[in-house]
C-alpha cells in the first residue's frame, strides 16, 4: 500500500475529431449528492458532489478534455481536498487545461489510465495528484474506489485525508507529454508511467510506479521535471531516463533532495541538480544497479550516496558535502554525448574518467574502480580525488584495462 502526504507522464498523439471540442465529463450516480457538469462554450464546469468537512468527492463515468477545453472544478472557497474519480471502463486523454478555485488540492483516479497530451496544462493553486490506483483509503478505514463504487464510502463525516492508495493493475499507465504544473506538490502514480513534456512542482514533485519510470525527450520537445522541495522518483522494477536534448538547461533539478529508488536497473542519461541530497538505492535494501551509456553529471549541494553498482560512461560527481559509492565503479568508455565546452568536457568526452570533485570526504566502501578505455583514465581519476579533504575507503581496488 502507498501512502502520499497531500503536497506531484510521450509518444502518444490525440485522434479527436470535431465532435469533441469540448470536454467529455459524464459524471455517474454513485455519490450521496452526485457531480453536476454544465457546458459553458468549450468549458465543462463542475459542480454538486458529496462534501465532507473540507473535502469535496466527485465521481465520474468518463472524464476527457480534448484540446482547447476546460475542465473547471468549481469549488467553494472552504474546500480543502478535492477527491474524483473515474468509474467507467476509459482512459481519461488529458489535452486540455483542468482547474480549480483558490488553493484546494486535486486528487484524481482513474485506474483505466491517465495520458495527459501536449497541449495539456493544470491551474491548481494547492496539490496535483494522478493516480490509476484502485482506490483511495483514508486513515479512518473508509475507502473511495473506482471499481468498486457501490461500497458506501463514509463520506458524511469530516475526512482529513492522510490519503492512501492500493495497487494498480498490470500496465495501468500515466503518459505524460504535456506541461504539468501545481503551486505546492505534484504526483504520478501508476503501474507504468511514461513521460517527456514539462512537469514541474512549487513544492515536492513524486513519480512513482510499480513497473518502470521512463522519460524520454527530443530536440523539439526537450524533458524538464523541477521541484521547489524534494524530487523522487521510484520504478520498483526499473527507471529508464534518457533525457539529453536540452540545449542550456539541467532536466532534473530539485530545490530539496533529489532520489532514485529501484530494484530494477537505473538507468539515467542525463543532469541532475540537486540543491539538497543525492541519492541512488534500491527498493528492497540492497545494492541497486547504476547504468548510463551516454552522459551521467551529478551536481549536489549537500551529501551523494550512491548505493549501487555503477557501469557506463565517464562519470562527474560534484558537491559540497560528502561522497559515498557502495558498489562497484567500472567506466567502460568516455562521455560521447556531446557535452558544451566545460572544465571537464575534454576529459570526459576522450577518456574513461571518473570525477568527484569538492566534497568534505569520500567514502569508496568495499569498491573496485575500473577504467576500460584508456588505462590513463584511472590517472585522472586519482588526481581528482586528492582535490577531496579527505578520502576514506574499505577494500578499495583501482583496476586498469
Amino acid at each position: 500500500m502507498r501512502t502520499c502526504a497531500i503536497g506531484f507522464a510521450v509518444s502518444q498523439t490525440f485522434a479527436l475529431g470535431a465532435d469533441c471540442a469540448i470536454a467529455q465529463i459524464t459524471p455517474d450516480t454513485t455519490l450521496p449528492n452526485n457531480s453536476i457538469v454544465t457546458p459553458s462554450g468549450n468549458t465543462r464546469i463542475i459542480e454538486g458532489g458529496t462534501k465532507a468537512g473540507s473535502n469535496l468527492f466527485h465521481s465520474f463515468g468518463e472524464f476527457s478534455v480534448p484540446t482547447g477545453s476546460t475542465a473547471f472544478f468549481n469549488n467553494g472557497a472552504d474546500i480543502q481536498n478535492i477527491i474524483s474519480r473515474v468509474t467507467g471502463k476509459s482512459i481519461s486523454n488529458i489535452d486540455g487545461l483542468i482547474r480549480a478555485n483558490g488553493t484546494a488540492n486535486l486528487f484524481f483516479l482513474n485506474p483505466n489510465g491517465i495520458l495527459f497530451g501536449s497541449n495539456a496544462r493544470l491551474n491548481i493553486g494547492g496539490s496535483f495528484l494522478a493516480t490509476t490506483a484502485s482506490s483511495f483509503k483514508f486513515s479512518n478505514g473508509s475507502e473511495f474506489s473506482a471499481t468498486n463504487p457501490q461500497a458506501p464510502p463514509i463520506l458524511t463525516i469530516n475526512v482529513t485525508p492522510g490519503l492512501q492508495y492500493g495497487s494498480s493493475q498490470p500496465g495501468a499507465t500515466i503518459t505524460n507529454a504535456g506541461n504539468l504544473a501545481a503551486k505546492q506538490d505534484l504526483t504520478l502514480v501508476a503501474d507504468k508511467v511514461d513521460l517527456q513534456g514539462q512537469l514541474r512542482a512549487g513544492r515536492d514533485l513524486t513519480l512513482q510506479a510499480q513497473d518502470t519510470v521512463q522519460v524520454r525527450d527530443s530536440v523539439e520537445t526537450p524533458f524538464m521535471a523541477t521541484a521547489g522541495g524534494n524530487l523522487t522518483i521510484v520504478g520498483d522494477r526499473g527507471i529508464d531516463i534518457l533525457a539529453l536534448n536540452h540545449p542550456t538547461q539541467t532536466p532534473f533539478v530539485s530545490g530539496g533532495n533529489l532520489s532514485l529508488i529501484s530494484d530494477g536497473i537505473i538507468s539515467g542519461d542525463a543532469h541532475f541538480t540537486s540543491g539538497g541530497s543525492f541519492s541512488i538505492r534500491s527498493v528492497s535494501g540492497g545494492l541497486a544497479n547504476f547504468v548510463s551509456k551516454y552522459d551521467p553529471i551529478i551536481s549536489a549541494t549537500g551529501d551523494v550516496d550512491v548505493a549501487a553498482n555503477y557501469t557506463g560512461a565517464s562519470l562527474l560527481v560534484e558537491t559540497q558535502g560528502n561522497i559515498r559509492f557502495q558498489g562497484d565503479i567500472n567506466i567502460t568508455e568516455p562521455d560521447t554525448s556531446g557535452l558544451p565546452a566545460a572544465l571537464d568536457t575534454a576529459t570526459l568526452s576522450t577518456s574513461s574518467a571518473l570525477i568527484m570533485r569538492r566534497g568534505r570526504a569520500l567514502w569508496l566502501m568495499e569498491a573496485s574502480i575500473m577504467a576500460q578505455y584508456p588505462p590513463m583514465a584511472l590517472v585522472q581519476c586519482l588526481l581528482e580525488l586528492r582535490w577531496m579533504e579527505r578520502l576514506l575507503y574499505s577494500h578499495l581496488m583501482v583496476l586498469g584495462g
